[in-house]
Order: C-alpha cells, then sequence, then structure tokens
C-alpha cells in the first residue's frame, strides 16, 4: 500500500493491520519540501511499530504542473516498487471527500463523462499490469482523523492543504463552510458516473475486439456494426484505442476532433493520426493509419 504520513494514509495502515492484512507499505518523498523526509519517518516509525515492512522511495520531478508531474511521477515510481517487489496491486487511503472535491473540480472545467468518473475505485496503474484500489471511497475524511485520534501516533501536517493556490485547496475550503452540499451525495454521483463511463470502455473494446481489421499499417472499423445509432463517447474510445495500437497516443479531445470529422466524411489528420471514410459493400468504413512525416525543405 502507498501511505504518505498524513492522518489519511495513517489510518488507512492502521485498518489494514487491524483486519489482519499482509501487507507492504511504500511511501513517496517528492522532494518537494525539506519536511518530506521527516514525514516519510514517521511512516518508517509506525511501520516499525506494526512490524510493517517499508521502503522510502525518492523521486525526482520534471518542471511543469506540479501536482500533475507528482501525482504522474509517484504512481510510476510505485508500479516499479510494486514490480520488483512482484506485488499485484497497490491501496490508496483515496476518500469520499476527496471524490466530491475531484467531481467538483472537473465539473467546474467542463469534463466530459470520462473526467466526471472521479477518483475510480480500481484501475490499472497506466502502461502497467499493476492494479491501483482505493478502499476507502466510502468513509469520510473526519471518519478517518478518528481512528488516528487518540492514539498518539503523529501524523504529517502538508502545508500544501491549506495553500488557496491550488483548486483542490479552495474547493476543499468551500466544501467545508457549506451546510447544504452533501459530500456523501456527490462521491455516490461520481460513482455512479464511473459505472456508466465503464460502460463506455467496455463497449468500446467490444468494438475493437469484434469491428476492426488490421490490413498491414493500417485499421479498418465499422462505427455502425453492433448499432445503428451514432454513439460518440463509444467511438472516441475506439478511435483512441485503435491509436494506442498504432503507437500514437491520442488525448480524448483529439479523438473527439477525429470523431466529428469522420460523421462529415472527411479526412484528417489530428495527433499523429491519419483517418478517412471509405466505402466497403455499401457500408462506410473508417479507415485509420499513422500520419505520414511532414515534408521539410
Amino acid at each position: 500500500m502507498a501511505v504518505s504520513g498524513g492522518s489519511d494514509s495513517m489510518a488507512m495502515l492502521l485498518l489494514a493491520h487491524a483486519a489482519g492484512l499482509q501487507c507492504l507499505v511504500a511511501t513517496v518523498n517528492h522532494g518537494l519540501r525539506a519536511e518530506a523526509a521527516s514525514e516519510c519517518l514517521l511512516v518508517e516509525e509506525l511501520c516499525g511499530e506494526l512490524g510493517v515492512p517499508c521502503t522510502v522511495i525518492d523521486i525526482m520531478l520534471a518542471k511543469g504542473n506540479v501536482q500533475q508531474e507528482a501525482r504522474r511521477a509517484r504512481y510510476e515510481a510505485l508500479a516499479k516498487w510494486a514490480m520488483r517487489e512482484r506485488l499485484e496491486l497497490i491501496l490508496t487511503a483515496h476518500h469520499a471527500d476527496d471524490q466530491a472535491e475531484t467531481l467538483l473540480m472537473r465539473l467546474n472545467r467542463g469534463s466530459g463523462l470520462a473526467g466526471l468518473a472521479g477518483v475510480r475505485e480500481r484501475r490499472l496503474i497506466e502502461g502497467t499490469d499493476i492494479e491501483l484500489a482505493r478502499p476507502l471511497l466510502g468513509f469520510r475524511r473526519n471518519e478517518l482523523w478518528a481512528v488516528i485520534d487518540g492514539t498518539g501516533i503523529a501524523v504529517a501536517d502538508d502545508p500544501s492543504n491549506r495553500d488557496t493556490a491550488y483548486d483542490r485547496v479552495r474547493v476543499r475550503q468551500h466544501l467545508e463552510r457549506s451546510d447544504w452540499i452533501d459530500v456523501d451525495g456527490l462521491a455516490r454521483s461520481a460513482s455512479l458516473i464511473e459505472e456508466s463511463w465503464s460502460m463506455v470502455e467496455g463497449l468500446a473494446a467490444e468494438d475493437v475486439t469484434l469491428h476492426t481489421k488490421r490490413h498491414g499499417e493500417a485499421f479498418a472499423y465499422d462505427p455502425f456494426a453492433a448499432s445503428g445509432v451514432a454513439r460518440v463517447p463509444v467511438w472516441i474510445e475506439v478511435v483512441r484505442m485503435i491509436a494506442g495500437d498504432l503507437g500514437v497516443t491520442l488525448v480524448r479531445g483529439d479523438a473527439a476532433k477525429i470523431v466529428a470529422a469522420l460523421q462529415d466524411a472527411r479526412k484528417v489528420n489530428v495527433g499523429g493520426l491519419s483517418a478517412e471514410v471509405i466505402e466497403d459493400q455499401g457500408a462506410k468504413i473508417w479507415s485509420f493509419r499513422r500520419e505520414p512525416p511532414r515534408r521539410t525543405g
């Protein structure tokens, strides 16, 4: 499991130990604050008291969005640790308040179904076979604090959790001041959206398996083979999956542009993928290949 030294992670560790689960712990030092090393030490000390093996992982962040890069690097490092330890599952301490905050942030950004699915209960870490699970999504933050309260266990106090430069902190503070927003209700909504999104992903995977054919360096896809109606969210995921099979990483926004063009029977090159509509025995087939290199000079 991944334990940060905060009260949520420490509570997860205590709950897992009380339940008799045999686990290994990894705590990540992002190197962003001088206090980070001592916070990792808190995790090591608690693990020592509980008799749980603990590994401290030091990472270096690339330039860019600090929170986004920290998240990417953290999961990459945790996946490598899990593979070294021959683990198949990593637990993190995300809870219902995290879920509600994530949903509100993404609603404010105009996110689509994929984004509104929020913090998923289980998923694979990208590019690996390591599964990430969040067993505490049904718990509130104050319930996890109560697990720690009175134990005398020292927990980390990350000042970034109070820094209003971050969207999440501002959303959290508004939720704490609100007397009418139901955090549990928001978390349930995110869970229901996630179920719908999982269905879209499943339909897209089924389409790729049953209704696409590879011809050398190209893929042919019949978008209406499974249904006579337009299924744009499914098509977008199919395009992203086909792009991945062609070695192209396509963001959802670019996939949506390709789908819109193909619906209008327009040939399009976007994000490294070339796509067009071709006729095949009366059916309109979508054809995909890697975008050819641009000529220079």
